[in-house]
C-alpha cells in the first residue's frame, strides 16, 4: 500500500514538471493578411488549414484588427514555413514584429516591412481607421 501511495506522490510531482517543460518550446508569431479577412469563413479556412503544419499548437484570428497569432514549437516549424502555408491557401502574410504580440493591429514600417511604432507612441498605431496592414494592402 505505501507503494502505492508513493508511486502516486510521485505522479503528482512529475507530471507539473513535464508540462511546464514541455510549455518552454513555445514561441508567438503575428501575422496579416493578404487579402484581408472579410468573414468568419475566411478565419476558418485560415484556421483549418494551418493546424496541420506540425508544431503549430493554436491559431488565433482577430478580424477586427486583421491579425493571425500562431502559437507553434520552434524545433518544429519557422515563421518562414508558416508564411509559405499562408501561401498555399491564397493568402500572402506579412509578418509582425515582437512589439506587435500586445494585440495591437499591425503597422509594417516602410524599412522592414515589419511592424514598427507609430508616431502615436503605441506599436501599430492605435488609430483604428487606419488600414490594419498598409504594406499588405494591394498597390492601385
Amino acid at each position: 500500500m505505501k507503494n502505492y501511495i508513493f508511486a502516486f506522490l510521485m505522479m503528482l510531482v512529475a507530471v507539473p514538471a513535464f508540462m511546464s517543460a514541455k510549455d518552454n518550446n513555445k514561441a508567438t508569431v503575428v501575422f496579416t493578411v493578404n487579402p484581408k479577412m472579410t468573414c468568419q469563413n475566411c478565419e476558418n479556412k485560415i484556421k483549418s488549414n494551418l493546424r496541420f503544419e506540425k508544431g503549430v499548437s493554436s491559431i488565433v484570428t482577430n478580424l477586427k484588427e486583421q491579425t493571425v497569432t500562431i502559437t507553434y514549437n520552434p524545433a518544429k516549424v519557422s515563421p518562414e514555413r508558416l508564411t509559405e502555408a499562408f501561401k498555399k491557401i491564397g493568402y500572402a502574410a506579412t509578418q509582425c514584429s515582437e512589439q506587435c504580440k500586445d494585440g495591437d493591429s499591425p503597422i509594417p514600417s516602410a524599412a522592414t516591412g515589419h511592424c514598427a511604432t507609430s508616431s502615436s507612441g503605441s506599436c501599430c498605431g492605435a488609430a483604428k481607421s487606419k488600414p490594419a496592414c498598409p504594406a499588405a494592402s494591394p498597390s492601385k
